[in-house]
Parts: structure tokens; sequence; C-alpha cells
């Protein structure tokens, strides 16, 4: 340590005591100080933050990731691969062997890959409806791609699949190839979508690509068609299936274009709706059209890109996500009940799964 005194000072001269004196305060002053300074910095919290405080969606965010992850809870990367969701789930509804099962994912075949190979087998074991969430055959959704990619994996469940389309499906000029590969059970009506019962449940398939199908808007073909197609269901509970997710911490985002078709649906007081697109897994808290919580009356969204493609990372942090992973493929299988649904995500490696349950409105 150094006291106050100039280059050269010889330092405090003998010939006074009281000179002495003052310089021994000095430099015994000039000590406490300097260590009372360190222990400060010492203790001084870095970032100002408080273990366990909520961020806003954008103070939160990060850079992309560069590789699979799995984060827990709203908004921090955990230390390890969860096995389960820290966020409390919903009332638990009593399992019944009775009640129908539909179990699927988005983003599909790839024949560059092998993982849709991965979750067909998932599916071989899970008896129930199947449901795509659309990108069912890369690149371009072609019948080549459908027979060549999709058919010798999920192509196997045709029978008791439901499809929706996605953005690569429109690559082939009007979904040639996916309406000619899914037939009458993509199209019903004639149209690229279409709605269907399940049990005590209403099962709602758009098509989220709104460029190429007239646009999603409530005075859209589609708008009127979901309108009326609320109107008329007796359903207790429902459930609506597209690509492109409303709300999602993936690479894409969120969608404002199918903005409408959330507006729909929680006016006539749906419960979930499944995605794809962004290829992760994530599951959201009840939510009102505008992004905003609401257990009351909010629609619980899940994104299921997992069902071949590529994983990717996560590039934020959505407002009400309860849980992201992209650290495994996988399926989601629901178990609809009269009133409520338990859900599962079950990946094709270990390490990371998903499930709870919650209450129709």
């Amino acid at each position: 340590m150094t006291d106050r005194s100039e280059p050269g000072d010889p330092g405090p001269r003998p010939s006074t005591a009281r000179g002495v004196a003052l310089v021994g305060v000095v430099f015994v002053a000039t000590l406490v100080l300097l260590f009372g300074l360190l222990s400060f910095a010492g203790r001084a919290p870095v970032g100002g933050g408080s273990a366990g405080s909520a961020a806003s969606p954008t103070a939160g965010a990060t850079m992309p990731s560069k590789g699979p992850s799995a984060e827990v809870g709203s908004a921090s990367p955990s230390g390890g691969v969860p096995t389960e969701s820290a966020v409390p789930t919903e009332s638990a509804a009593p399992s019944s062997g009775d009640d129908p099962v539909l179990v699927g994912a988005g983003d599909i075949a790839d024949c560059e890959g092998t993982a849709d190979e991965a979750t067909a087998v998932l599916v071989d074991g899970i008896p129930g409806t199947v449901f795509t969430a659309g990108d069912n055959a890369y690149q371009s959704g072609s019948a080549a791609d459908f027979r060549d990619c999709y058919g010798p994996t999920w192509g196997r469940f045709m029978d008791r699949t439901r499809p929706a389309p996605g953005n690569h499906d429109h690559n082939t000029k009007e979904l040639a190839g996916y309406l000619g590969y899914f037939g009458v059970a993509a199209a019903p009506s004639g149209m690229s979508w279409y709605s269907y019962d399940l049990g005590r449940w209403h099962v709602v398939v758009l098509d989220s690509s709104c460029g190429e199908v007239g646009g999603c808007g409530r005075d859209s073909a589609q708008g009127k068609w979901l309108g009326a197609d609320l109107a008329a269901s007796k359903a207790t509970c429902t459930l609506a299936i597209w690509h492109h997710p409303r709300f999602s911490s993936g690479e894409h985002g969120n969608d404002v274009e199918v903005a409408p078709f959330w507006q729909a649906l929680y006016a006539a007081g749906a419960d979930v709706v499944i995605n794809g697109h962004d290829h992760d897994y994530e599951r959201f808290a009840p939510q009102d059209p505008g992004g905003h919580a609401d257990a009351a009356r909010g629609i619980r969204e899940f994104v299921v890109g997992t069902g071949g493609a590529d994983l990717r990372g996560f590039f934020l942090t959505a407002r009400n996500s309860e849980l992201r992973a992209s650290v495994t493929h996988g399926v989601l299988r629901l178990v609809l009940h009269p009133a409520s649904l338990e859900w599962t995500f079950i990946p094709t490696t270990g390490g990371f799964s998903d499930s709870g349950s919650g209450d129709c409105h």
C-alpha cells in the first residue's frame, strides 16, 4: 500500500512527536478505508437482480441458441435437462381407457434424416387419432416427397390420420401433393380446413398459410367458415390445430396473421391450440388474444414442431411461456376426457418429458 506523500518525499521526520503521530493516524485511516472498499466490492451483487424475480419478455431475451436446449419456467435456461415442468399443473383428471386419444406432431418427414422414423415408432405404440400440425413432407410437399419420405414412416397411420397443411406443403401449387396423398381426409368439404368431433371434443383444423388461401381474417372464406363452425358446435371442449403459431419463443416467433383464428376461438370458449412451424416443443399458459395470461378463459397453446425435421433453438422467451425444449424429437399425446384433458410429450430419446392436465372452460 502507499501513503499520500509525493514521489521522492523522504517520509516523516523524527524531529517532532506530533508529526509522527499525525502520519500514523493518516496511515491507519487509509488502511481502514481501503479494506472497507474492498469488502464492499466483494459483496456487491452482479447484474443488480434478485434470484427468482420475473423478467419482461424482452429483458430476458438471449442470443439465438446454437444448438438444442431445454428451459423450464419463464426466463432462463435450467442447469440441466428437465424431466418435467417446474410450473404446477392444473387440476388432475382421472385417466380412462374409454376416452379418445389424439397423438401427433408437426414438421415431420424429411428424406435427409431419420428422426421421422423414430417418432413413427412412438406413434406405433399409441392407439388413437393421429394429428399432423403441418409441413408433413419436406422439402416441397410434392407427390414424390409424400411417397418417398412421409409414406414409409407416418404413412402407415393413414387410416387414422387427420392432417393439417403447412407452408412446405404449399410449396407444391394448390397443395397438390398434400391433397393428392391424404385425399378426402385432408379436405372433406373440398377446402383445406375442416372440423370433426372426437368424444366430447370438437377439433378444428385450419390452414394458416394465409396468403395461399385467400386470407385468415374474419371476412375471409376460411374466417367465415370458422365462425359458423364454432357457432354450430355443441361440444363441451374445443381444440384447434394449424401450422403457424400465434405465440412462440422459437426462430419464427409470434405470427400476427393468425390472430383472427385466436380471436374467434377465444370468443367461442375454445380450450387448446396445437401448432408446429418452429422446430421445438413449447407449452404456454392459457392466454387471451392479446397474449395476456387468462386462467379463467384463456387458450393453452402447444408448439410441437418435433415430428422429424431438424431441431432449432430459441431466440427469446415469449410472454406466458411455461416450458421450452429443443433437445429431442417426440410426439404430443392428449387424452380427451369429457370435460378435461391430460397431455404428455413423449420423446424419442431420454432426458426430457412433459405432462399435465387441465379443465375445459
